[in-house]
Formats: structure tokens, sequence, C-alpha cells
């Protein structure tokens, strides 16, 4: 196989996901977002506030720049949900989550195949020349993973 159609099964695999994801946050209201998927369990709001977060991370993550919201980590990467006082709108959310999926779809857009198979930033080169599997299209695999995840404890919030 090669790595060009490789990299396109992968991609197509992430932008189903977010389509996915799109399309339930699409149907979901505010006020929903503001329910626990189950009792005692994540609000939609804080797993909207993680998947915003994460991908925005990988910007940096993939070396295609800097974070667009790094004032999300604290409260969505470090933290529990309801630990924070405060919570970002649900509005601010969507928009942030659109923006940042926006630049990653156009710099993935515009990397060559063989740019996929890099290390990523986490990883050392001393690492990655024993780990050659830790590159940037194994981010987008597990990212993919996790968000697909996320999305379908989301679902519960749809009544």
């Amino acid at each position: 196989m090669n790595n060009q159609l490789l990299v396109k099964m992968v991609l197509d695999g992430w932008n189903a996901k977010l389509k996915e994801t799109d399309a339930l946050l699409d149907a979901l209201t505010d006020e929903q977002l503001m329910n626990e998927v189950a009792p005692g369990r994540n609000r939609g709001i804080y797993l909207l506030g993680h998947l915003t977060a994460v991908n925005d991370k990988m910007i940096s993550l993939l070396n295609l720049g800097e974070q667009l919201h790094p004032e999300l980590n604290d409260t969505f990467l470090k933290e529990a949900d309801k630990k924070s006082a405060e919570i970002i709108s649900a509005n601010l959310l969507r928009k942030y989550w659109s923006e940042i999926n926006a630049m990653l779809t156009n710099h993935f857009n515009n990397m060559q195949a063989e740019n996929w198979f890099e290390k990523h930033t986490s990883v050392s080169a001393e690492d990655f020349a024993k780990e050659p599997h830790r590159n940037k299209l194994n981010i987008i695999i597990s990212r993919t993973n996790h968000l697909a995840y996320h999305l379908g404890q989301m679902a519960l919030l749809k009544k």
C-alpha cells in the first residue's frame, strides 16, 4: 500500500468523525450540552471543551503552529468537569471548535503524504528513530478514536 492511499484512508476516517460531531453539535441545544451524559458523568459542554482543547493542542503537536486557545487547557485538559467555578459558554466553545477544525483541515489538505510519517513534537529524535510509528499520522488515528469515544457519550444527550 502506498503512503498516499494510507494517508487518505486515515484522513477520511478523521473527517467522517468530525462531520458526525458537527451534525450532533448542530442538533444539540446549549441547554442539552449543560446536561450530564449519564448520572454522575461529564456534561456535554465539558466534553465539547475537552475535544476542542485536544484538537487545539494538535496544532503544536503536529508542528503546524501555536495553539489558538491555550486558555482551554486548564479547564478541559487538566481539571475534571465541575471543578472550575466558571466555564466558557457553549456558543464560544462552538465557535472555537469550528475555528480550530477549519485550521487543522486546511493544514491537513496541504500536507504531502511523506510529511505525515515525520515525528510529532512530543517525541524525541532518538525515540523516533527506535519507534517510527510515533509519527504525525498516528496522532490522527489516536485522535479519531478519542473523538469517536466522546461522540458516543455526547450522543446520549439527544432526547
